[in-house]
């Protein structure tokens, strides 16, 4: 059963939407003991506010009349030191922390822009023009932090872009500050880490459709700001909305230590592979410091995401690949080893920066001791037999961590974490045969309501655990009410009680925004469903076996079953004679593959375009008929082949529901 876009069910029950209740005296208490604990540390109020020069205009960026960047939504924010009593005072104290924003001067040649996205862009000055870090996610954001900084510094071409890593805030913008063109003529290098394009393939096309929707959770897009709902996201304000790109990189990082002279800037590389990112890197600018007291340069060193003002999280709640924590502590340590000592500054991709050796050195050692304690500590218990679950109910962070605002879980938690390092080594199983093959939620929630003899009484059991602040049991109790029949409006209102009064206690923005989100579509329905963006900015840097693979997901393998398939494709402006244009495309036991290099002897078809029409088709800007009608398209063969692939292909949709049937 599933909730239309204005709140009603598609049946003839309905509830009204509903506004967030405050919190209750249990939420009141627990927050009142976490503030008496809690100090906050005015360092770090001066690292974020130290070196800034100007701040936009407006705050307020738009892109083809839609707001994409509004600083005003968190003003709220920046009016009170003191937490509102439905925000953990922790957690308020980085969410104003994050609410600093404008263009800031790290050190000479040296420049951010903050909080204008998730993620900063940073801005070095090179010998012919500006060197990018990162240039956020949204084309719209980033081409207006590359105004501010021309405005204020004087205007300078781009002439490199730095991706420290596949993850969309990261490059997404790239469009917004650098012309395809220009790189393509060699006037502009784009320089990340080795298997970028597949790492950022894998994440926002292979799995982009339910990541995204998950991330809506995870970072409380659908949520309005204010101290009853969105107040941060742990590693920046929030996500911007906008158009995203992809430009792939002209050079690939390919191994630690290796070196490049970028714009008359010398960058030594150090790759992270698996850390917070599955390609990412870490870099060092040996020349750019002043002298020490030997009279050698000190240098820069940018610590991409690996290091953040925050614990970070080893499996996002939007899904991702389990993060490896022991390799990204001893990626930290051989930072410490290899810059540490020649290090005056450190900056990264989030956050403020860090100034002086010492300074510097004692915060990549909490941070490499950080994920290196959970790591060691999950698995000891886990090889003592305990599940993920028992795991995470034991573990406590200890004071050597909590004692650090950037230690602490504003982003990542403890008990999400050690449960992504029992998953990255032992899996989801915890080898209890019982949960081999559970129930799936609706059939396992019908049993659990009539076990517990029926709706009404599990809701009074609920009710008296409400009564109690027992909000973890009641949001596990009555999430299998609702899952059995999402139309029980007092079952539903009940999950959002409980969920709400769980998001305010959160220390962890992400935990919050999950569950102030799925208390709004408890009460109010998931938004629209609509047809998953094809991203056609991205789309236009993939490759034909990223094209193919992503198609490849889409197949509807119950309609072909018995079904073979042999293509021939020749992309006119990829072919340089030596087969390099040619593909076999396939469908055999119910599963796509294909091969490069080659054509073969018994398709039944041979395919003749170009690449950029075959990214308008598969982004769905022309369909294949309209496409062979105007002539771009040119088949040789039996065409009536290709419906039994492409007349098969699944469509995916935003919106799906996440916490109901």
């Amino acid at each position: 059963m599933a909730i239309s876009p204005v709140g009603h069910p598609t049946c003839q029950h309905c509830w009204m939407a509903a506004s967030p209740k405050p919190p209750t005296q249990h939420t009141l208490d627990i927050l009142a003991t976490s503030a008496s604990q809690f100090t906050a540390d005015p360092a770090d109020t001066e690292r974020a506010n130290r070196g800034l020069i100007a701040t936009h205009v407006t705050g307020l960026i738009e892109e083809h009349g839609r707001t994409v960047w509004d600083i005003s939504r968190h003003d709220f924010v920046r009016e009170s030191e003191v937490a509102p009593s439905s925000v953990h005072a922790s957690l308020w104290h980085q969410a104003r922390l994050n609410a600093v924003h404008g263009l800031f001067e790290v050190a000479p040649g040296l420049w951010q822009a903050r909080g204008y996205d998730i993620s900063n862009i940073s801005f070095l000055a090179g010998e012919r023009g500006w060197v990018i870090i990162d240039p956020l996610t949204s084309e719209a954001c980033a081409r207006a932090c590359l105004d501010l900084a021309n405005a204020e510094l004087g205007e300078r071409p781009v002439t490199a872009v730095i991706y420290t890593h596949s993850h969309i805030d990261h490059f997404g913008g790239v469009r917004g500050v650098v012309d395809e063109a220009a790189v393509e003529a060699g006037e502009v290098q784009i320089i990340a880490p080795d298997q970028f394009m597949r790492e950022a393939v894998f994440e926002n096309v292979i799995a982009g459709p339910a990541m995204g929707r998950r991330a809506s959770y995870q970072f409380g897009m659908t949520l309005p700001a204010g101290p009853l709902q969105h107040v941060d996201c742990g590693l920046g304000k929030a996500t911007p909305a906008g158009a995203v790109g992809l430009i792939p990189p002209t050079i690939s990082i390919m191994e630690t230590g290796q070196e490049l002279v970028v714009d008359g800037i010398r960058i030594i590389f150090q790759l992270t592979p698996e850390a917070e990112a599955p390609a990412e890197m870490n870099f060092f600018f040996p020349d750019k410091g002043e002298a020490g007291p030997d009279g050698k340069p000190m240098g820069w060193l940018c610590m991409a995401e690996n290091c953040s003002h925050n614990m970070h999280n080893l499996l996002p709640l939007r899904g991702a690949q389990a993060r490896d924590s022991l390799g990204w502590s001893k990626y930290i340590n051989e930072a410490l080893e290899l810059f540490g000592a020649d290090t005056a500054l450190m900056f990264a991709s989030h956050h403020w920066p860090r100034w002086g050796t010492d300074d510097v050195a004692e915060f990549l050692r909490q941070q490499r001791d950080l994920y290196r304690w959970m790591h060691d500590q999950t698995m000891r218990l886990a090889n003592k037999g305990l599940t993920p679950t028992e795991i995470a109910d034991e573990l406590t962070l200890p004071s050597a961590f909590t004692d650090q605002i950037h230690t602490r879980g504003y982003y990542g938690a403890l008990i999400h974490n050690v449960k992504a390092v029992y998953q990255r080594y032992l899996g989801w199983y915890d080898g209890n045969p019982a949960r081999l093959w559970n129930h799936q939620p609706t059939q396992a929630g019908r049993r659990y309501v009539e076990l517990a003899g029926g709706a009404d009484a599990l809701l009074a059991h609920a009710r008296a655990a409400f009564d109690q602040g027992d909000y973890r049991w009641v949001a596990e109790v009555v999430n299998h009410l609702v899952f059995a029949d999402p139309t029980n409006t007092a079952g539903r209102e009940l999950q959002a009680d409980a969920l709400e009064q769980l998001g305010y206690q959160a220390e962890s923005a992400t935990w919050r925004n999950a569950y102030l989100t799925g208390a709004m579509e408890l009460r109010d329905g998931p938004p629209p469903a609509r047809p998953a963006p094809s991203r056609a900015g991205m789309a236009v840097a993939l490759t034909i076996d990223m094209i193919f693979d992503a198609l490849a997901i889409r197949l509807k393998a119950e309609e072909v079953a018995g079904e073979r398939v042999i293509s021939n494709w020749q992309f006119t402006d990829l072919d340089d004679g030596a087969g390099s244009g040619s593909w076999v495309f396939a469908l055999e036991n119910q599963a796509i593959h294909y091969v490069h290099g080659r054509h073969a002897d018994d398709a039944a078809v041979k395919v003749t375009l170009t690449k950029g029409d075959f990214v308008q088709i598969t982004g769905g800007a022309m369909t294949f008929v309209d496409a062979v009608t105007a002539g771009k398209v040119e088949l040789d063969g039996d065409p009536s082949v290709l419906i039994t692939i492409f007349g098969n292909l699944d469509t995916f949709e935003t919106g799906f529901p996440i916490v109901e049937p």
